[in-house]
């Protein structure tokens, strides 16, 4: 038996992915109603990190008016345990809050997600400790839920990210933001 679509619209996003930062900068203003943030690790799902359009994402961002991209200096972004952080963030209600403050400190601030101190920024951000946050990435209960979440992506049907799950529909890419509001929208 199919486990019964989510009652709330579902944002799967990888920490990683600019076009996921896009996405998320576009969240709160474009969905009419509250949608809950899923972290999902890219790569298990089949997407690989590959060199992004740069010159298009700037431009999207531009266009979003938000701040000016800044990279970070490696590419692939190292995002496990930024991750993790984002699914213990997610489990103590401060998922959203923490996401984006990670998003904005790779993404306007070019900060690299695989250090410490930039996933500790991003939890100060969002009135974490610097311990908690640490403890809870090494807890096991927060790698399961990461594990989790990859295969309620996948069980979706979600191939790559940004995704936006309606009920049984899902919209990815560049434009699921949209697509999605227009779903939701639609069902009201």
């Amino acid at each position: 038996m199919a486990p019964a679509p989510p009652s709330q619209p579902v944002f799967y996003y990888d920490l990683g992915s600019p076009l996921c930062y896009l996405a998320a900068e576009q969240m709160s203003g474009a969905l009419p109603v509250l949608a809950e943030w899923e972290p999902v690790l890219a790569e298990p799902l089949g997407e690989h990190a590959a060199e992004p359009n740069r010159a298009l994402i700037e431009r999207l961002a531009a266009e979003q008016v938000i701040q000016p991209l800044r990279w970070p200096r490696s590419w692939p972004p190292q995002t496990h345990g930024a991750m993790l952080a984002a699914s213990y963030a997610k489990k103590i209600g401060r998922g959203v809050a923490f996401s984006l403050a990670a998003f904005r400190q790779a993404f306007a601030g070019g900060r690299e997600l695989g250090d410490e101190d930039t996933v500790l920024l991003a939890a100060a951000a969002c009135e974490m400790h610097p311990a908690a946050i640490l403890k809870g990435i090494g807890l096991r209960s927060t790698a399961d839920a990461l594990d989790l979440a990859v295969e309620r992506a996948r069980a979706a049907g979600v191939r790559s990210l940004p995704a936006i799950q309606v009920g049984t529909e899902l919209y990815e890419g560049l434009r699921a933001v949209e697509r999605a509001a227009e779903a939701v929208t639609a069902r009201r």
